[in-house]
Order: C-alpha cells, then sequence, then structure tokens
C-alpha cells in the first residue's frame, strides 16, 4: 500500500491517520498481510490497488474498513428495531387477520365447495368455458396428485395479498398520476423495491417479526408485488387523451367526476395488466416466502430442496407453473371483457 500510504503523507494527512490508529491487537488476516508485504516488499509502480474501504484502511487507519460500514448499518437497524416494531405492530396486524382468516377458510371448508366457489369465481370474470375446462382439470390435477390443499393455500395468499396490492397501489398510482412531485418523489423508490432482490425482502424483517407471524411473508409479498399496479395505473391514467378531459371540463366535471367516470374507465385495461403483473409477482414471492413459513406449495418446493428430493421439488414447481399459467388466462380474460365493454361503449357514444 505504498501508493496509498505515500499520498496521505503527501496531503500531510499522516498524523490525523496515527491518531486514529486503533491500538487493539492485529487480526491474523491482517498480520499474513503484514508479513507478506515485509517479505515481498512493496512496489509503487504501476501495481495501484483500488481505492477500497479496505485498501485505504491498510493506510489510514482513520477511514472505516468495510467491515465496520456493514457493522455499522447492521447496529443502526437494531437500535430502531423496538421503535420501529412498535409503530409497524398495530399498522400491520390486519394483514395477519385477513391471512390467518384465508388460511383458516381453507382449512375448515370442504373442498368440493371452495373448489365450487373457485370455479363460479372464475367463469364470473373470464365468461369463458374453454378457461373454466382448464382451470378445473389443473384442480383435478392437483387433487390426483394430493396438491390440491397446498394450491388453495398458495390461491387464497395470492388473492388476499393481490387485494391489499390493489387497495394500496392504485390511490398511490392515481395521486402520482395528478402530481409530479409525488412521482418524481415514488418512481425512485419503485425502482428500488422492483429491482431488490427477492430474498433480501425477508432479512429485515425477520428482525422485525416472529417467524409463527402471518404478516412477516405478507409485508414481503405487498412489497414486492404492489410496483406494477402502481407504475400502470399511472401510465393508464396519464395516457388518456387530452381532448377527452377538455370535453369533461366542457361538460362541467368536476376533478372528482373527471377522475370516477371519464379517466379511471379509459385507464382501466392498464390498471388491469398491472393487477395481471402484480398476480404473478405475488406468486413468484410466495414460493420463496416459504422460507419464513409462509404455507403453500412452495413448502414443497423447499422440502424438495432441503431433503434432495428431486421428485417432490420438480412437481411442486411444475404445480406452481399450473397455477400461474391459470391465474394468467383468467386475468387476460377478464381484461379481454373490460376492453371490447369500453369498445362497444366507445361506438355507442
Amino acid at each position: 500500500m505504498a501508493f496509498y500510504d505515500g499520498l496521505f503523507d503527501g496531503l500531510g494527512l499522516r498524523d490525523w491517520c496515527d491518531a486514529s490508529a486503533t491500538k487493539g491487537p492485529m487480526s491474523m488476516a491482517e498480520l499474513l498481510k503484514k508479513s507478506n508485504e515485509a517479505g515481498t516488499g512493496t512496489s509503487v509502480g504501476f501495481d495501484i490497488p483500488f481505492p477500497s474501504l479496505d485498501a485505504l484502511h491498510d493506510a489510514c487507519q482513520a477511514i472505516p474498513r468495510t467491515r465496520d460500514l456493514t457493522s455499522g448499518i447492521a447496529e443502526g437497524f437494531l437500535g430502531i428495531r423496538v421503535g420501529l416494531k412498535t409503530v409497524l405492530d398495530p399498522l400491520t396486524q390486519p394483514l395477519s387477520w385477513i391471512l390467518d382468516f384465508s388460511l383458516w377458510v381453507v382449512e375448515v371448508v370442504p373442498w368440493w365447495i371452495l373448489v365450487t366457489a373457485l370455479l363460479l369465481l372464475v367463469y364470473a370474470v373470464s365468461r369463458s368455458w374453454r378457461i373454466l375446462a382448464f382451470v378445473a382439470g389443473a384442480l383435478l390435477l392437483f387433487g390426483f396428485i394430493d396438491h390440491l390443499h397446498h394450491a388453495l393455500q398458495t390461491t387464497v395468499i395470492v388473492f388476499s395479498c393481490t387485494l391489499i396490492c390493489i387497495v394500496i397501489g392504485i390511490p398511490i398510482g392515481i395521486v402520482m398520476s395528478k402530481s409530479k412531485r409525488m412521482e418524481s418523489i415514488s418512481i425512485p423508490v419503485l425502482d428500488m423495491l422492483q429491482t431488490l432482490p427477492s430474498f433480501v425482502y425477508l432479512i429485515p424483517l425477520i428482525f422485525l417479526f416472529s417467524v409463527t407471524e402471518s404478516k412477516l411473508y405478507g409485508i414481503a409479498i405487498i412489497l414486492y408485488a404492489v410496483v406494477p399496479v402502481i407504475r400502470l395505473t399511472n401510465l393508464g391514467i396519464r395516457m388518456v387523451d387530452g381532448s377527452v378531459g377538455e370535453a369533461a371540463d366542457a361538460f362541467g366535471m368536476d376533478r372528482w367526476q373527471k377522475l370516477f367516470k371519464v379517466e379511471m374507465p379509459l385507464a382501466l385495461p392498464s390498471i388491469m395488466a398491472g393487477v395481471n403483473q402484480t398476480i404473478m409477482m405475488s406468486l413468484s414471492m410466495v414460493v420463496i416466502a416459504s422460507l419464513v413459513s409462509a404455507p403453500g406449495l412452495g413448502v414443497l418446493v423447499l422440502r424438495g430442496i432441503n431433503n434432495l428430493e428431486l421428485g417432490v421439488g420438480l412437481v411442486a414447481g411444475f404445480g406452481i407453473v399450473l397455477l400461474a399459467i391459470a391465474f394468467d388466462r383468467v386475468t387476460k380474460a377478464s381484461m379481454a371483457r373490460i376492453n371490447s365493454t369500453i369498445a362497444l361503449q366507445d361506438r355507442g357514444h
């Protein structure tokens, strides 16, 4: 580290570096490093290490190491953990109630009632006998391989979390579409939520909530899946033709009437596309959330990994794919119905 030693000496910072040097015993890695440097010597030349925290710390111990940075982040989070938990516990408790009730329904209600209700819902949304037959066949297959209970658990978790994402996401998207400041603030947050690896969502939540609480995996699913419905609600309202808004103003509509009677119906296809993506992302996160006690098909995938049971993991994985296809077909059929309804209304006007 002769280059950085000379750099700090040239800047006149050697006294500051030495005054802040730690007096504790050196670690084994540091002793070996010093020994290697003493044996091989140091060359200034072109062998200049990247100015990382560790490299700069070797030349000036006043600069923290990388592990000091990560330790500081951990200590800071643990310092606010109690206060954060005190605030979040009552706010997120309804989420636990919703998820626990949904799973309780799956446990208590007979399977044939649940399957019948689910098929009626599928037909009411899609109005397609072909899609109804596909979903019925998928449920029949789940029943034959004794995965129906797990598939229903995954389904109710996805439904519950998607409903909460819609309740949270659509209002945020509406506010973003009406306020450029809100949009500029929200977009970096949404970018972070959308690009953050799914496993990382679980790390702070494990320290905040008990693994036995449903809110632990519920919050992770919602944070991961809420982004598409927010983005596409904002985009859909912003893409409404300006002349339509001018016509609404000419009819004397206030901003709420214009929003709910003009802009929201025209933006509905975009919003439904966001809902479709939210359902898909909820399903993918449910599988990962099985690491923190989320029930459903993800538990079988995790069992296959932990016990090296190839067949169990593959069958459960294909079951998740089948469930994802069913969700996608039903939501796309509902989107097609909405688009056709809007087109007929436009022709009528």
